[in-house]
């Protein structure tokens, strides 16, 4: 008895992972940057707030044919925030917690940006597992040296790909909202008088 239950056990087991697709690692990273020209940079100090919490958070959500993407947004959107910033920006540099206002108004820092970080993907794909479509929305509260709110700043970046674009290249939707959302959050920034 025990011999016919068990074929049926392996099987089923077999079709559960089918259903529960795999996760498949991608990447976010972007090496396009908004333009920096010295002549109109803000005279200002900056930091962001990257604490190491952040960038090893992991996030997991929707790819092609029932799998899953799984990538870190704060590590791999870490150097758009940073080129988000130098396009605006004379210096900047990065925090592990906007909390020290002593430390802050030592180091000459003039505001701080707190960014929370919102990712999502999906594919239109029954074939392949990288995503087709990927958006990311980056919110940063904004506070001065002592910690008091200035302003708030939003952007977002969606980005698509095909399936014959891919070549080996799985995070490319991934990196297209980057990109865009990179340039956005300079716009944004720029755009802001409080941020002047």
């Amino acid at each position: 008895m025990q011999s016919l239950f068990r074929p049926a056990s392996i099987a089923l087991s077999a079709l559960l992972l089918l259903l529960g697709g795999c996760v498949h690692p991608i990447t976010m990273i972007t090496e396009t940057a908004p333009p920096r020209s010295q002549a109109y940079l803000v005279p200002k100090k900056v930091a962001y707030v990257m604490t190491d919490a952040d960038r090893d958070l992991e996030v997991i959500t929707p790819g092609g044919s029932g799998d899953r993407v799984s990538y870190y947004p704060y590590r791999d959107l870490e150097k758009s925030i940073r080129d988000a910033l130098r396009a605006v920006y004379r210096d900047v540099v990065v925090l592990r917690s906007a909390g020290d206002a002593k430390a802050n108004e030592a180091a000459g820092v003039s505001l701080v940006f707190s960014p929370r970080i919102k990712t999502d993907s999906s594919s239109s794909s029954w074939i392949s597992w990288p995503p087709t479509s990927f958006t990311a929305e980056v919110s940063c509260v904004v506070t001065d040296a002592a910690g008091t709110e200035v302003t708030r700043v939003r952007a977002a970046g969606n980005g698509t790909a095909e399936f014959g674009e891919f070549k080996g290249d799985f995070g490319l939707a991934a990196r297209r909202a980057a990109t865009r959302l990179t340039a956005q959050l300079s716009s944004e920034i720029r755009r802001n008088e409080k941020l002047r």
